[in-house]
């Protein structure tokens, strides 16, 4: 049966599993948010060598599975190249480095939606490669995307129990911990359950609030 008192015993640790959570999967977004847009330079790159090797990139990353590549951060990086990264910081890049791939997708979508003829006139403009992308195209590129951006921002917080793992202390390895020593599942897991809810459902209706704005602005 449900124990209110045990509930409201173990919350308090859980909130600071919650906290350790989210400060993870911010660090997270950031590294994916600035790694899918080098990623989305690096594909249209003239460049063939450069082309090649970020394609390769998001097509091993994106066709191998989360929890192996952050085994691979934590267990065999240290072996084949001396590299060692704590748990919290494996966790951030494993995930920063996963969703790279996708959000480079994303923003590819965003900069091909922008038209032609906006290069052309950067061009004619006499604008540098560097002013076109900064004052031009991203501008136009990046606005259309937030919404699909904050999507992945809630399904990377969804992601994180994959990080208990490699011994990172985030929110379900802390009701594991709990249950190993009480041996009660009901509250702790439920909990768990609970406070990954409170945070993506109000999250979903945001981003579906702001998605829903921006197209009407666009239909303006």
């Amino acid at each position: 049966m449900w124990d209110w008192n045990y509930a409201f015993e173990i919350l308090p640790e859980l909130l600071v599993a919650l906290r350790m959570t989210v400060v993870a999967t911010l660090l997270g977004f950031l590294t994916a948010v600035i790694g899918g847009l080098l990623l989305a330079f690096a594909i249209r790159s003239r460049f063939a060598g450069l082309r090649l090797a970020a394609k390769g990139f998001n097509d091993f990353i994106r066709n191998t599975p989360l929890l192996v590549q952050v085994f691979f951060l934590y267990y065999s990086l240290p072996i084949l190249a001396g590299i060692s990264i704590p748990a919290f910081y494996t966790g951030v890049l494993g995930l920063g480095l996963h969703y790279s791939t996708y959000l480079s997708e994303v923003y590819r979508s965003g900069i091909e939606a922008v038209p032609r003829g906006q290069w052309e006139a950067a061009v004619a403009l006499n604008y540098s490669k560097a002013d076109t992308w900064r004052s031009v195209i991203l501008p136009q590129a990046i606005p259309p995307i937030i919404p699909v951006l904050g999507n992945y921002l809630i399904v990377m917080f969804k992601e994180t129990p994959i990080l208990s793992a490699i011994t990172m202390v985030e929110l379900l390895l802390t009701a594991k911990n709990i249950v190993s020593e009480s041996f009660r599942v009901f509250e702790p897991y439920t909990l768990v359950g609970v406070l990954f809810l409170a945070i993506s459902y109000p999250s979903s209706l945001l981003i579906r609030r702001l998605e829903l704005r921006m197209n009407l602005q666009r239909g303006k």
